[in-house]
């Protein structure tokens, strides 16, 4: 392993790892549990809390991270960094309230997702952020695609569309009672719409900026929190009058909120130091993962046709992140 790469020490392990290899076990582990953990947090058993609530207060919660890793690794200090780059320069500020507005939209659209599909179903139908990620990419960045990841597309699309066939009254969706599938569709694919266009427009308006992911969480934050308690008030105000605004929260709701507010920050981790193949290769890996948690816990039926269209959604990503090879350089006439 070269010298140069950058590693943490594990002090149970008593070694020290890459942290591009530590960052995607923990992006596989987040992007795994992350579904599960919250169709177990909405099963008729339970309380009901209010996913409205958690959105707001993971945003809040991920904010909080953030200042924290700010203020112990920016020199200027909190305040002075806090006044420069948010209060110093607003039309920057205000740039990011239309990712943020969106980020927030496709937050509580997982949970409407989640709770009408069985997290197998979600996790392969998710990944149709990647043909919309890449649409806008080609639309407003004026990116241009090779033949192989615009077949990748096709089969990404193919694959989704396959997990989708019912046979009989069960199949590769959902269970008698489980949710309407239509319901959690709708909210996946608007949800997929949402970030692609968020993360592309972030990348746009972003480049060529010097600012930390970290104060750039701050900022998305902001506003994330003001629009998270704008969907409170409209669709859950009278319950939060009622109940208040954790009702509900228990132990196993505090660990979606967690897990949802390290997402973000994850990725930014992996996006740093890890390569497209591996984070393909992560995503695949917590297809499969999925699927079997979802058969062990959920009664999820894994079918031919959704083995098979999983298998094409895990192959299509890998295909989209693979590089593309270098143009070849003939040998030069003697």
């Amino acid at each position: 392993m070269p010298d140069g790469v950058p590693k943490v020490r594990l002090p149970l392990l008593g070694t020290e790892v890459p942290i591009k290899y530590l960052s995607l076990l923990v992006l596989v582990l987040q992007n795994t549990s992350l579904a599960l953990i919250v169709k177990g947090s909405q099963t008729a058993d339970r309380v009901p809390y209010l996913s409205t609530s958690a959105v707001v207060t993971s945003e809040l919660m991920k904010m909080t991270i953030c200042l924290v890793i700010i203020a112990t690794s920016d020199p200027r200090g909190l305040t002075t960094v806090l006044h420069e780059e948010i209060v110093g320069k607003p039309v920057e500020t205000l740039k990011l309230l239309v990712p943020a507005g969106l980020y927030t939209l496709q937050n509580n659209l997982a949970y409407v997702a989640i709770a009408n599909l069985q997290p197998a179903m979600y996790q392969v139908t998710y990944q149709m952020k990647i043909i919309t990620t890449a649409l806008f990419s080609v639309a407003m960045l004026g990116k241009e695609l090779n033949r192989t990841k615009w077949f990748s597309l096709l089969m990404l699309v193919f694959g989704v569309a396959m997990v989708q066939i019912k046979t009989g009254g069960g199949g590769g969706g959902n269970d008698a009672g489980e949710g309407n599938l239509f319901v959690g569709l709708t909210a996946v694919l608007t949800a997929c719409v949402s970030s692609g266009f968020a993360g592309v427009y972030f990348e746009k308006i972003l480049k060529g900026t010097g600012s930390s992911i970290w104060l750039r969480n701050v900022q998305l934050g902001l506003f994330g929190v003001m629009f998270g308690l704008f969907g409170v008030w409209s669709k859950d105000g009278d319950k939060v009058a009622e109940r208040g605004f954790f009702q509900g929260y228990d132990w196993l709701v505090w660990t979606v909120v967690a897990n949802q507010a390290a997402g973000g920050l994850i990725v930014a981790v992996v996006v740093k130091y890890a390569d497209n193949i591996m984070k393909g290769f992560a995503t695949s890996l917590a297809i499969i993962l999925s699927s079997i948690f979802s058969y062990m816990f959920f009664n999820f039926e894994i079918t031919p046709q959704f083995t098979l269209g999983a298998a094409l959604v895990i192959y299509s990503v890998y295909l989209y992140g693979k590089p593309e090879a270098p143009p070849s350089v003939g040998l030069p006439k003697v």
